[in-house]
């Protein structure tokens, strides 16, 4: 009715088409995307201090779902711990669908996510690898990986194997 009148299939079809390709799509973590952040976000139930003064619990929680920061102190269950990580990839995941603009596949997915989760939402969005990714420069963004190496001002090696791995899953 829309059209004025009866469509034929293929007019269907183009239509269908269309709005495939204007249709956002929302990515998710997989199961390797889980894996690539937790080989590298060790499981703590008591908070502890990062190495830049960061309150920090369970696969790398520093904020609850409830929007409290996490504090010295603070102790957790396992159960949390799953329930925290669950909420923080449901916000990097968004972070990540907000920022790029491009096509990912799902190992670029996967590490761009990875990244945010380490570095945070917001510094992710800002970053120069979002730039250079949404020009289209998918080299120059998996080399920005590697500018994410220190923490306090200080080259840290944990920073230097993560960014490599990120940037190796990027890659593929």
């Amino acid at each position: 009715k829309i059209a004025g009148g009866k469509l034929t299939q293929a007019q269907v079809d183009k239509i269908n088409a269309l709005i495939d390709e204007i249709q956002v799509k929302v990515m998710k973590v997989d199961a390797s995307g889980v894996q690539l952040i937790s080989d590298f976000e060790d499981l703590r139930l008591t908070a502890y201090d990062d190495v830049v003064g960061v309150w920090t619990i369970g696969w790398g929680t520093t904020v609850y779902p409830n929007g409290r920061k996490v504090e010295k102190g603070d102790k957790i269950t396992l159960e949390q711990a799953k329930q925290y990580k669950a909420h923080d990839l449901a916000r990097f995941e968004k972070a990540v669908n907000d920022a790029v603009k491009v096509p990912l596949n799902q190992n670029q997915f996967n590490a761009l996510v990875s990244l945010a989760y380490n570095i945070g939402d917001s510094a992710f969005t800002r970053s120069t690898l979002v730039k250079r990714l949404n020009e289209g420069n998918y080299k120059a963004a998996a080399d920005q990986f590697l500018v994410w190496v220190n923490a306090g001002g200080k080259r840290m090696q944990g920073l230097v194997n993560r960014r490599n791995k990120e940037r190796e899953v990027f890659l593929k």
